[in-house]
């Protein structure tokens, strides 16, 4: 589960690179009822995403060339310049070094060796989303990727993440769920999975998506649809964990509505 008593290596924060940030928050808004609202009058185009007043994630301008509109998922670390190091060091890329966001953190934007981008924040004044683990926020994060033992010894050595498999079943390949660095398994956070296929044409490459809560998996996915989304996969039962949708946003990010098991 996500909580927002932060440790090292776990999720603290995440935003949405959009083509139209007005779009993204009406749809997002209509879907889970977030309220979107500038950080101040300097940042207009980056903006916070609440519930129930409480920050959930934001969403800004997407700027770089060429990317496409998805989530990113921030990992906060105690020191954001000897985190990137060992990126750079286990076979990372960075893309933005360390920078100062005010008094709030540093944040970096890096690259692991399959091609899965990420960010990583190192909490001043800030430490990250106000709430998480509930409907409408994060509760688990994915990595899809081209190979699952390599991302994993990747991010063991950046962030010293244990792992634990689990294999899908009809042969649907290994699930293997991480928690933070000597972290007790009720703290595992999200997973990853080789899906190989998915990135043979060349056209996408390795990614992180995030998983949201709702109270009801079906109502959510009919909103995403009824609001210009689209669904890839689900709804469907997954035993012990619960039932689950795979959704686009109509600009093309993906995402995971998640409706809990009892007891998951």
């Amino acid at each position: 589960m996500i909580t927002t008593d932060f440790v090292p290596g776990s999720p603290c924060w995440l935003d949405l690179g959009a083509p139209d940030v007005d779009a993204a928050a009406a749809f997002y808004g209509a879907v889970f009822g977030w309220q979107a609202q500038a950080f101040d009058e300097q940042t207009s185009s980056y903006k916070s995403f609440r519930l129930d007043g409480k920050v959930v994630g934001a969403v800004g301008q997407l700027t770089e060339e060429g990317a496409r509109s998805a989530w990113m998922i921030y990992f906060s670390t105690p020191d954001i310049d000897a985190t990137v190091k060992a990126v750079e060091q286990a076979g990372g890329s960075v893309r933005s070094a360390p920078s100062e966001v005010s008094k709030e953190g540093r944040f970096a934007q890096v690259t692991d060796p399959q091609g899965a981008q990420f960010a990583l924040w190192q909490p001043g004044s800030y430490a990250g989303v106000e709430a998480a683990d509930g409907p409408g926020s994060l509760g688990w994060v994915e990595l899809y990727t081209t190979d699952s033992a390599a991302a994993q010894a990747f991010y063991g050595t950046v962030f010293g993440w244990t792992g634990q498999d689990m294999e899908l079943p009809g042969g649907g390949g290994t699930y293997t769920m991480v928690t933070p660095e000597g972290q007790p398994p009720e703290r595992m956070f999200g997973g990853v999975m080789a899906v190989p296929d998915m990135f043979a044409s060349g056209d996408a490459k390795p990614y992180w998506h995030p998983v949201f809560g709702s109270a009801d998996c079906d109502a959510t996915v009919a909103l995403v649809r009824e609001n210009g989304g689209s669904v890839s996969m689900g709804p469907e039962d997954a035993e012990g964990v619960g039932r689950l949708a795979v959704c686009n946003d109509p600009a093309g990010a993906e995402f995971v509505v998640l409706t809990p098991s009892e007891g998951s």
